[in-house]
Order: structure tokens, then C-alpha cells, then sequence
């Protein structure tokens, strides 16, 4: 039923529901037949006979008391109910009073606030042939009563397994690491195919939220060692990346460094280390730095070789 039918039968149920008529007309054959009661009942010696009209009387007024209560019902704030006349719907009502007709009429209540259904966990196995545990939970609200009492034989129920069914198909097709990272976009799935398939109940599918996913130890384990090696990978990039620019920014200072300053630098270096009296000291220091010392000193050296060479020669000669 759409909404504008069942606006007009809200209307027309609201107009029907807030009259008397049921309770008045039993009050009002209560009234006449007890006064045909007290009029015809005889008080002097009479036959038996004459007792029966009295007593039916009576019947009739008694039945009538009692049907009294059976004319009027009562919906909560969040509570709507339909009318059914010898099985056949015929006026909906919200809350209050309301009145029915009684053995010709009965009704069917419905709650109209939002319902939370549990959907209860589930041995999925993903598209990748992996076994998960998953259960979700569905926020529904009753928006048409007809549909949802009259389509529907147990409406939280039917929700429920249809929201279940749902999800493992839905979960079946989408890989584990599809499953883990769009989480909220499955749901999102399971929420349109399900509002889409109960349209005809009268609900609203408001949400649909996948609330834990149960993985294998086993499964545990693998995730658990693919997680750390991934973030020893991007250990290894960020130490790699950083030491790609100290290298260029050395590369830098020492174009712009000259022999002196690069070679103060390095005992500078080296006094920072012979701090701690553990540590052994290498001198490593470029030929270029010191390509000038060493050259002189060969000098010198040869120099003086050449000079012990002459002067035994002169000695001889005297």
C-alpha cells in the first residue's frame, strides 16, 4: 500500500476510531433492557410463565454490560494497530482509544519505534577460500502496519534470516582483505538488498552494521607476520630515503669544505669519540688532505739519501 492510501486510511481509521458508536449502542441496550426489566417484572403472585419475559430481559441487559469493555482498546504513543472486520481489514488505528465492535471485530497491534535485530554469527567462507566468523546487527522501523501484519506472518523473524541469507552471500563474494578494509561498503550492500527485497513487508531497513569478523589463529598468525614485514619494508625505505639525502647534503658540504676545514672536521670528530676511553681509534684520513705533507716529506727524504750517498764518495776520493 502506498503512502498516500494509507494516509487516507490513517484518516478515515482516526475518524471511525474516535467515534462511540460501539460503546454507546451497547450502553444504550444495557439501559433499555434493564427498564423493560424493572417494567415487566411482576411483583404479585403470578404464574411461572409470566417470569420469562422479565428474565430474558435481564439476559439481554447482563450481555449487554458485559460487552462494554470488549468495545473499547487502547494503543501506546509508539503503537498502531489494524481492524479487522470478520477477518477482512478495514481501518487502521493509531494511538489512544479506539473503538471495535466486539465479536464482529478484532485487531492487530504493531510497534512503531526502531527495532535493533541481532543477526547471529555465521561460518562465511570468503571468495579467497577463507573461513571467518561474522556476525551484523539490523536497525529497522515499521513504516506501513497493513503490510507488516498482513504480508508478513512473523515480521522481526523474516527480517532477521533474510538479513542473515544476505550477508553470507554478500560476504561469499568479496575477497578477506576486501572484507577487513570496506567493511562499511559490504554493509552498505547488504542494507540495499535487503530494503530492496522486504519493500512489500512495510519496514524500513534504516542500517545495517557488520559488527566483528573472527578470523583463525593460523590466519591470525599470517596477517600478523604480513604486517610486520610490510612495516620493516617501510623501515627500510624511510632509513634508505634518509640516508639518500645525508649523502647529498654531505656530498654538498664537502664542494663547498676545503682540505683545511674537512681536515678539522676530523680530528673535531675524532675528539668527540675519545671521550669514552673504550673505544679504539682509526685514523682514517683522505690522501688528498694530506697529499702535499707526504709529497714533501718523500722530498726530504730522498734529499737526504742522496746526500749520505755523495758524502762517502767524497771521503774516498781524498
Amino acid at each position: 500500500m502506498s503512502k498516500s492510501v494509507e494516509a487516507d486510511a490513517a484518516r478515515k481509521g482516526a475518524e471511525y476510531s474516535g467515534s462511540p458508536a460501539p460503546f454507546a449502542a451497547f450502553l444504550v441496550l444495557f439501559l433499555v433492557f434493564l427498564a423493560l426489566t424493572i417494567l415487566t417484572f411482576p411483583y404479585q403472585g403470578v404464574t411461572p410463565q409470566e417470569y420469562m419475559l422479565p428474565i430474558l430481559f435481564g439476559i439481554v441487559a447482563f450481555t449487554s454490560v458485559a460487552f462494554l469493555p470488549a468495545t473499547v482498546a487502547i494503543n501506546k504513543e509508539w503503537e498502531e494497530a489494524i481492524i479487522l472486520r470478520f477477518g477482512k481489514f478495514q481501518r487502521l488505528v493509531g494511538p489512544g482509544f479506539f473503538f471495535k465492535w466486539p465479536l464482529a471485530e478484532s485487531f492487530l497491534k504493531q510497534d512503531k519505534r526502531i527495532i535493533t535485530l541481532d543477526v547471529a554469527r555465521q561460518e562465511v567462507m570468503t571468495k579467497d577460500n577463507i573461513s571467518v566468523s561474522i556476525d551484523a546487527v539490523v536497525f529497522m522501523k515499521v513504516l506501513n502496519t497493513r503490510d507488516s501484519l498482513v504480508n508478513i506472518q512473523n515480521l522481526w523473524n523474516s527480517v532477521m534470516k533474510y538479513a542473515q541469507t544476505t550477508m553470507r552471500d554478500v560476504v561469499g563474494n568479496v575477497e578477506l582483505d576486501g572484507l577487513l578494509a570496506r567493511r562499511d561498503e559490504i554493509a552498505n550492500e547488504i542494507e540495499k538488498i535487503v530494503e530492496r527485497e522486504t519493500l512489500d513487508w512495510g519496514v524500513d531497513i534504516i542500517s545495517v552494521n557488520l559488527q566483528n569478523v573472527e578470523l583463525p589463529e593460523d590466519m591470525k598468525r599470517v596477517i600478523a607476520r604480513q604486517a610486520e614485514a610490510e612495516r620493516e619494508k617501510r623501515a627500510v625505505i624511510i632509513k634508505s630515503e634518509g640516508e639518500f639525502t645525508a649523502a647529498g647534503n654531505l656530498e654538498k658540504a664537502v664542494k663547498k669544505m676545503s682540505n683545511r676545514a674537512m681536515y678539522l672536521r676530523t680530528l673535531s670528530s675524532l675528539e668527540d669519540i675519545s671521550y669514552d676511553q673504550s673505544n679504539t681509534i682509526v685514523f682514517a684520513i683522505p690522501m688528498d688532505m694530506i697529499k702535499g705533507e707526504i709529497m714533501g716529506l718523500t722530498a726530504f727524504a730522498n734529499a737526504s739519501q742522496t746526500r749520505k750517498t755523495v758524502q762517502p764518495k767524497k771521503e774516498k776520493s781524498k
